[in-house]
């Protein structure tokens, strides 16, 4: 999985979690029933965007009705579930786009050498199957009025600005191919959905998304590109990661204000990605002071509230909230403990979880805790899933959803109801339920 989009499950709604997913795992169904199964490992986060907008301009109810969704079978990638997945002419135009976006990204790393791409037989193997996602991504995208030679064309066209580049040029021109190929898929969405009014805002909201996902990329890559004597845009044209971070956030900005102009039947899920995730994209790479984890949902103590549409819980200023942390005692003694009296507020309950006096659960023996981890790593719910656990038998998040996998910060971070940017977050729904802390 590759992209600068990368939000997770505790900064989303239910409802947009159950969409991401729904956008997610269209696309690579979408790629297995175009392009084969080795196709799918094409999936990519930034290229579900393409879907995400189709159904985002699509007709109210849309989504709600059915009419863009279909039941998918069960997938270990799932935890062997069912799933409501998106289909259609978007999800089949964000196939077509990111099996074009990988094949020009393993073209790349063997004209670098990258890695295992430096050896001959690879390289030749690589070669091939990106000819062949080149006439597969074309075909599938002719069905859906989308002509991929303006991706393959803008690939072709970075390699010559990279050669003939002269010495302290700007960045922007070597980001040019990557903005046209991206405005014009962005563009399109508004062909599939029927809304030229939207093409001219989306063009500039994909153009200033190729940029900043590039820079981005650029500024990853930096020290790694460095150690390896490989170019690097910054370094060629001498940009220092200051400039690149202020033309990364001036794209934020822009993307913004694009998506002012841009009709849309429903615009919470386009908002969170396109103004809340490409700025937590712009900090995960160049930091920003203070910037913790997420803890949310992650450890003990920090259990979402039921009643919150982001499952995160309020801080009670009372003090009176139950997820708040437990009174202090004296580190050297042990916490008193009456087997009769009442299970404190702070102390974990529910499934999962052993209370105060009771038995721990019933653990397996060696043969048979192998035996389900056996199984469950299998079908992914080790990784994926909430699961009890092999050995133990308690209730556990999924490796993918732990603490150490997400750098979210609270639900309502990005929500700015206020200043300037009070209209970036205005009815666009990616904000209900949380309380900004300011007085609108």
């Amino acid at each position: 999985m590759f992209g600068i989009i990368r939000p997770c499950r505790h900064r989303l709604s239910e409802r947009l979690q159950a969409s991401w997913m729904a956008h997610l795992c269209g696309l690579c169904l979408a790629l297995r029933d175009d392009h084969g199964q080795l196709a799918r490992t094409a999936t990519n986060y930034d290229g579900l965007i393409i879907s995400v907008l189709v159904e985002a301009q699509a007709a109210a109810g849309h989504a709600d009705t059915g009419a863009g969704r279909r039941t998918a079978g069960p997938c270990p990638l799932r935890g062997m579930r069912t799933a409501s997945v998106a289909r259609g002419e978007g999800a089949r135009l964000a196939a077509a786009v990111s099996l074009a976006l990988a094949s020009v990204k393993i073209r790349d790393h063997v004209e670098d050498q990258d890695g295992v791409f430096a050896r001959r037989p690879v390289a030749a193997g690589a070669r091939a199957v990106t000819r062949r996602w080149d006439r597969k991504s074309s075909g599938s995208a002719s069905v859906v009025g989308f002509d991929t030679s303006v991706l393959l064309d803008a690939a072709a066209r970075q390699g010559e600005l990279e050669r003939e580049l002269p010495t302290g040029g700007s960045v922007l021109l070597v980001t040019e191919p990557t903005e046209t190929a991206t405005a014009a898929a962005f563009a399109h969405t508004a062909v599939l959905a029927g809304r030229p009014g939207n093409e001219a805002p989306l063009a500039e909201a994909g153009r200033l998304f190729g940029r900043l996902a590039h820079l981005l990329d650029a500024a990853e890559d930096q020290e790694a590109d460095a150690a390896a004597g490989a170019w690097n845009p910054l370094a060629a044209t001498g940009t220092d990661r200051a400039e690149a971070e202020r033309l990364c956030r001036d794209a934020v900005h822009g993307i913004r204000l694009a998506l002012r102009d841009v009709e849309l039947a429903d615009r919470a899920l386009v908002h969170i990605l396109l103004a809340h995730e490409t700025e937590r994209a712009v900090e995960r790479v160049f930091g920003r002071p203070g910037h913790a984890a997420c803890r949310v949902g992650h450890e003990p103590g920090t259990a979402p509230a039921a009643d919150q549409p982001h499952g995160h819980p309020r801080l009670d200023p009372t003090g009176s909230n139950p997820y708040q942390s437990p009174p202090r005692h004296d580190p050297g003694q042990a916490p008193p403990q009456d087997p009769g009296a009442p299970v404190p507020p702070w102390v974990p309950q529910g499934p999962g979880f052993t209370p105060p006096g009771a038995p721990p659960p019933n653990r397996r023996n060696l043969l048979a805790g192998c035996a389900a981890w056996a199984l469950m790593g299998c079908t992914c719910q080790l990784l994926c899933c909430e699961h009890d656990h092999p050995f133990s038998g308690e209730r556990r998040e999924g490796f993918c959803t732990r603490n150490e996998c997400c750098d979210c910060g609270n639900c309502c971070d990005g929500c700015q109801c206020c200043g300037e940017n009070a209209q970036c977050c205005n009815d666009c729904g990616c904000c209900d339920g949380c309380d900004c802390g300011c007085d609108c």
